[in-house]
């Protein structure tokens, strides 16, 4: 039998969860589609577990960086008691409680793995191997996520390597030694995490860490990791990986040898959109799916706007935050056009994911914090824009030296010189991400700069250090 509904959602992550709720709320009718754990990647392998095992080993560095409480600590981190407060934020890996949620709301929860089958139907192939049938009225949303990259090495694959999901859900014996072949997010926190277990970390780089960034933010990663113990090889690619009857990895560069007990690649993500019955509806399998402003998928079979794909499997930001937030307007907008309401999709309209281009926050939880938003310098240079640029040290601002002796750091904002608005902002530090917010809103208000100097930071914080950049880009002239 084939059941007719308003909107079937494939994926119950937390980008699917939200546009099945904005749908919801919209007054439609709603299914969501899952095959593995309500609440997704991020809520079970991603940022939740990989946030709470940093956190206590950052907790106990920052302990060490006060006087009065460096003597007070007398003992090693407890990695035991890390790992069952990281079972304690993942539940277990139960979903039971995201479950009743959804079931809360009102929205049907059908377990198995949903595909396409033409224009507006999709199939949901069950574990018992029943199938269940559906017809979408006005929409159908793939929110599939992604999976983890596998870089071509020879030997890789069958050496069984870790990917992100192993090393977050990691039970003890911790591995004594462990190598990490990446320089981004992942690669940047997981080693991080793992040196402050006490694990022998190598992180082998292609390029610098955390290129995406400020140049400066991955020189600092590197010198913390460094700090922390591990070593950091950069300029360097693994020619041949290999699983030696003993267990241990061996990973071979052009130079030498690194063993290891395991190794950890962490090179990118590619689209979890394979097996999501892609071709009949006319578009290539395995690929990332191009969208419009409110997440409609270009060129899809069928009559009308009905197949809208939200979070990383459209390849604008891989980024859970940003995904929920393509999410909301996304549910927004098809409950919209169900209802023949009108649509707001142009810049900054309710119904359009403008954020993506111009204002994306990203955090990476290192030693030391790294966060930014909007444009790095040399983006916004290619980008054709005439920037003024302020670097200040977070030491200027009296509460980092409060937070912590001996705090180093550095706070950046990039200005476009013809508007004077900030088009990015980018801050090194210990507990830096408390400041990325206010930078965001900077950012997507297009506050001029003229105005945030009546924005005034309450002494003593580290906020104080947006006065330190204003400082640096100078007082504005009355014009004469």
């Amino acid at each position: 039998m084939e059941r007719e509904v308003d909107v079937v959602v494939i994926g119950a992550g937390p980008v699917g969860e939200n546009v099945a709720d904005r749908a919801r709320v919209g007054g439609l009718d709603v299914v969501l589609v899952e095959h593995e754990l309500v609440g997704g990647e991020c809520s079970y392998w991603a940022c939740v577990p990989s946030k709470t095992l940093l956190r206590s080993a950052a907790a106990l560095r920052a302990a060490q960086r006060v006087a009065g409480s460096a003597e007070a600590v007398t003992g090693a981190l407890d990695v035991a008691a890390v790992l069952r407060r990281r079972d304690y934020w993942v539940s277990d890996w139960s979903d039971a409680g995201a479950a009743e949620w959804v079931a809360s709301v009102g929205i049907d929860l059908v377990r198995g793995h949903g595909r396409l089958d033409g224009p507006r139907r999709v199939v949901v192939e069950q574990a018992d191997g029943t199938e269940r049938r559906f017809t979408a009225r006005h929409a159908v949303v793939v929110s599939t996520g992604s999976d983890p990259a596998m870089p071509p090495i020879p030997g890789l694959a069958e050496a069984a390597p870790w990917t992100s999901r192993d090393a977050t859900s990691v039970k003890e014996p911790l591995p004594r030694r462990l190598a990490i072949i990446g320089g981004g997010f992942v690669a940047v926190e997981m080693a991080t995490a793992f040196a402050g277990f006490g694990t022998e970390v190598t992180v082998l780089a292609r390029h610098g860490l955390l290129g995406d960034m400020e140049e400066f933010v991955g020189a600092a990663a590197v010198e913390g990791l460094r700090g922390l113990g591990a070593t950091v090889r950069l300029g360097v690619e693994p020619i041949r990986v290999e699983r030696t009857d003993a267990g241990a990895v061996e990973i071979t560069l052009d130079d030498e040898t690194v063993t290891a007990d395991e190794v950890l690649v962490a090179t990118g993500r590619v689209p979890r959109s394979h097996a999501v019955g892609l071709a009949t509806v006319g578009l290539e399998p395995g690929g990332w799916l191009d969208v419009d402003e409110t997440m409609l998928v270009r060129g899809a079979d069928g009559d009308g706007d009905w197949l809208y794909a939200v979070g990383d499997v459209n390849h604008r930001v891989l980024l859970t935050h940003q995904g929920k937030y393509q999410a909301r307007a996304a549910g927004d907008v098809i409950a919209a056009r169900a209802a023949g309401r009108p649509v707001d999709a142009g810049p900054w309209g309710v119904h359009a994911a403008t954020a993506d281009h111009s204002a994306v926050p990203g955090v990476v939880f290192g030693e030391p914090e790294a966060v930014s938003v909007g444009l790095t310098e040399a983006a916004a240079r290619r980008a054709g824009h005439e920037v003024r640029i302020a670097d200040v040290p977070m030491q200027s601002a009296s509460g980092a030296g409060i937070l912590a002796d001996g705090y180093e750091g550095r706070a950046r904002l990039v200005v476009d010189a013809q508007r004077d608005v900030i088009l990015g902002a980018t801050f090194v530090g210990q507990d830096v991400a408390e400041l990325l917010h206010a930078a965001t809103i900077a950012v997507v208000g297009e506050v001029p700069i003229s105005r945030l100097w009546h924005a005034v930071p309450a002494f003593p914080t580290m906020s104080e250090v947006w006065l330190r950049l204003l400082e640096e880009l100078g007082r504005p002239e009355v014009d004469a």
